[in-house]
């Protein structure tokens, strides 16, 4: 097997897929907290780990911040219960609903937790944690926004993940910067129609995916692990081809959702909000081509003479999945919303 996980583990995975079924199957507000929170109670033993002490900080971490985030929404909806026929209070109350889902998907403003979590995990977990554990909050999200705040929310984490991975060595902490960045455009999808966050959110999934299962099975967490092990030509294109398709650019499968995001900006006349987006993911694109220099042009004489064989079946399924990005040619001259 890919992942090594023994029956304990897998029956929490099992139960992390259905309390998201039970979330955003509810009919109301309390069922979705009571998803929520089985969803925590799941995904604390499949990262926690008495051997590894990151993992078990990091488990500890994510606890406290999404109880913090489980209280706060507990609060919203029994307040809204209270307060019912009260309108004046309605926008405050879903102000706290938004908060607490923002702080439930880790993004800004409260992120911080975020990035620190992520470097403590292994892959399989950051890529769980960076896809599957935001489909709740963004579903719960979608049921009850608050338009202009989630307008300033979203330029923020397209902002703040860029700049954040400017910086970073970390392979893990620049992937979880680079979620931030995503979970603004995937806000946006969700504010035009849930049919586009679903095609942006498996699009990203998808590549993300890739890069996770890549990394796990060369064993790199780093960024000048890139260009010190020395690979086969093969593997570094492939890679370079992924880091493109996230950075949205053309004509990469990555591209496809964030073009029709920007035609609906453009149309909607929402043209500030579409140059900070395309700046942003400009500034990604920075910090990916950073790494594929580093892995692709720089010579590391030391282990000049040392050639790393990779003799995984799983690598012939990443080849045929990243040829898919190179397909997004032919879906980018279609035109729909």
């Amino acid at each position: 097997m890919l992942f090594n996980i023994n029956s304990n583990k897998m029956f929490f995975f099992f139960m992390l897929i259905f309390s998201t079924l039970i979330s955003i199957s509810s009919n109301s507000w309390m069922g979705c907290w009571i998803g929520l929170e089985i969803n925590m109670l799941s995904f604390i033993p499949l990262i926690s780990n008495s051997n590894n002490l990151l993992n078990s900080e990091a488990s500890l971490k994510y606890f406290l911040i999404q109880s913090i985030a489980s209280i706060n929404f507990l609060f919203s909806i029994l307040f809204k219960m209270i307060l019912m026929k009260n309108f004046e209070i309605n926008n405050l109350i879903s102000i706290l609903i938004n908060s607490s889902m923002f702080m439930k998907m880790g993004s800004a403003p409260f992120h911080f937790w975020f990035p620190n979590i992520i470097e403590g995990l292994s892959w399989l977990n950051c890529f769980i944690l960076m896809t599957w554990q935001k489909i709740t909050p963004m579903i719960l999200l979608s049921y009850y926004l608050n338009k202009n705040l989630l307008l300033m929310i979203m330029m923020m984490n397209t902002i703040i993940g860029a700049i954040g991975g400017i910086n970073q060595t970390s392979l893990r902490k620049l992937m979880s910067f680079s979620s931030i960045n995503n979970l603004g455009w995937m806000m946006f999808a969700i504010l035009i129609s849930k049919s586009l966050w679903l095609i942006y959110f498996f699009t990203y999934s998808f590549l993300i995916s890739i890069m996770c299962f890549s990394f796990y099975i060369m064993n790199i967490y780093f960024m000048n692990q890139l260009f010190i092990f020395n690979m086969n030509f093969m593997i570094k294109f492939l890679m370079f081809i992924n880091f493109l398709s996230m950075g949205g650019l053309p004509p990469f499968l990555g591209f496809f959702p964030k073009w029709i995001i920007i035609n609906f900006m453009i149309l909607n006349k929402f043209y500030i909000i579409s140059f900070i987006f395309i700046m942003m993911s400009l500034m990604t694109l920075f910090f990916y081509m950073r790494i594929v220099y580093s892995c692709i042009l720089f010579n590391y004489m030391k282990l000049k003479w040392f050639n790393i064989f990779f003799k995984n079946n799983y690598f012939y399924f990443i080849y045929f999945n990243s040829l898919i990005s190179i397909s997004g040619m032919i879906f980018s001259t279609f035109y729909f919303i």
